[in-house]
Parts: C-alpha cells; structure tokens; sequence
C-alpha cells in the first residue's frame, strides 16, 4: 500500500490518474490531455502497475486530521506539496511533520513531490528546502527521504515517480 497524501489542491487526484495511464499495458507512455478531475472527498484506492500492483490510496486534503487511520500497511508515502502556493507550504510543512514523526509510519519510504512547476510563479524545490528548512527535517526523519520537483499537469517528471515506486515496492510482500 502506498499513501498519497497532501493539502487539498496540490494536484493529488490528477497524479493518481496520470500515474495510472503511465503504467497502462499499451506501452505507448504517451499522457495526452489532463483528464478532469474533481476534489477528492474520502479516498480514492487506485492499482498500477509498476513491475507488480502497487495499490495507491489517495486521501482528500480534507481528512488530514484523520490521516493516520490509514497509516497501518503503508509501505511508501507519496507527500504532495503546491510549488506555486507559498502561503500553503506552513501548511504542508506542519502535515510533514506530523507524517515523519508517526511510529506507524517509521518504516515507510517517503517520496515528497513537488508539484505544478509547470507555473510561472512555482518556487523551486531549493527554495522550498530553504524556506522550511527542509534538510533539517529530513536529517532528523527516521525515513528514507527522495524528492522530486513534478507537473502531474504535463507529465514532467512522472517518469520517475513511477520508478521510484517500483524501487520501493520490488521487496515488498
């Protein structure tokens, strides 16, 4: 199982559905248009596949303050961050440590994506780092850390969530 998790807006559900048309059996790798997407209200369990199934659940910006129901059986955390929102990052920063610092959560692999760099006015994954101080975060994180700067708009960087994924999830049971 692997968590999808972020602030509402950050581009969650587009993700889901842009991963799962990477990893669609046709081979072609070609996105195409976004499709439309709507809030997720609750959760959405979407399976690709990535050498293996890999169940993602993604959890509405919403139910953060219930989050950790779901922690049990998470094997990866995908944590969603707006690039181009900086008056959300206190936000998403506050979500992250509560994230990193849940006992249920010790074990997972976290890959923190930041996403719509596809915006003129997105701040770049260093500039996050500093703002939030990042690196002193991760430094005490008792998790595996990966980030990545993504557009689940265009397509950019999908590439390698998708493998990040398979990394993850090639010795799990």
């Amino acid at each position: 199982m692997c968590l999808l998790l972020g602030a509402s807006g950050v581009g969650k559900t587009l993700l889901v559905k842009r991963l799962e048309k990477l990893s669609s059996p046709d081979g072609t790798g070609d996105l195409g248009e976004p499709p439309p997407t709507r809030p997720t209200v609750g959760t959405n369990l979407t399976d690709i596949m990535a050498q293996r199934k890999i169940t993602i659940r993604e959890l509405g910006g919403c139910m953060g303050p219930i989050w950790s129901s779901y922690y049990g059986n998470c094997h990866s955390l995908l944590f969603m961050m707006d690039a181009s929102n900086p008056t959300q990052l206190s936000v998403s920063c506050v979500q992250l440590l509560g994230l990193l610092s849940a006992e249920q959560l010790a074990e997972a692999s976290v890959l923190i994506l930041f996403n719509k760099t596809d915006l003129p006015c997105y701040m770049t994954m260093e500039e996050i780092k500093s703002l939030i101080r990042l690196p002193d975060i991760v430094a005490c994180a008792k998790q595996n850390i990966a980030m990545a700067e993504i557009s689940a708009w265009k397509g950019t960087g999908l590439a390698g969530v998708l493998r990040w994924l398979q990394d993850t999830h090639r010795t799990s049971s």
